[in-house]
């Protein structure tokens, strides 16, 4: 398999430079390199999932998948009581999400290694957000929703952002699946943004 931004350990040449996002309202400086996902900036569909989150400040969140941090540091500024665990596979990244967090004076954040949920799979959480990783392929993000509903508590909600031609149909029928209720809260450019209730 080549390599991608799913890898454990990227060996892509570094390539470190700082961008500068405006999320909820807020303006943060991240640095990001070379084998990480949307290294140039926040992807378009990070950012749509991250303006629509609607959850209480005492929250405590969990991003599958966080990359270098955009979407767990713009969530711990809405669960400013709350605490936010990030987690992703991908080395390169947790070291990029820690410097963020720190960079950005983002102290309610947890950040840890997992290959999807497995490190946390006996923690429970208010909410999971995750742009899931579509490249390693539909099962790892059907295993990703599953492990999201076993650590969410009772009324907990999973979010999630998807394109439509990136398998947004065949993601919505397996939240369904597995949740209460699932809802489609939002699209934008052939992103959707589904909300899956425990």
């Amino acid at each position: 398999m080549s390599e991608h931004y799913y890898s454990q350990k990227p060996t892509a040449a570094h390539d470190l430079h700082q961008i500068q996002e405006s999320l909820c309202g807020r303006t943060y400086t991240f640095m990001t390199d070379a084998g990480v996902f949307s290294k140039k900036g926040v992807d378009y569909g990070s950012k749509v999932l991250i303006e629509a989150l609607k959850f209480s400040e005492h929250s405590e969140v969990l991003d599958v998948g966080c990359g270098y941090g955009p979407m767990g540091i713009a969530a711990a500024g809405l669960a400013v009581h709350g605490k936010v665990t990030m987690v992703d596979i991908n080395e390169r990244a947790l070291e990029l999400a820690r410097m963020n967090a720190e960079r950005n004076r983002v102290t309610n954040v947890e950040i840890l290694q997992s290959d999807k949920l497995d490190a946390v799979i006996t923690r429970t959480f208010d909410v999971v957000i995750t742009n899931p990783p579509i490249r390693a392929g539909k099962e790892t993000v059907h295993r990703i929703f599953e492990q999201a509903h076993q650590v969410l508590r009772d009324g907990g909600s999973l979010w999630i952002v998807i394109q439509k031609k990136q398998g947004a149909p065949s993601a919505f029928a397996k939240l369904e699946s597995l949740f209460a209720q699932v809802q489609e809260i939002g699209k934008d450019k052939g992103y959707r943004i589904f909300k899956a209730q425990k």
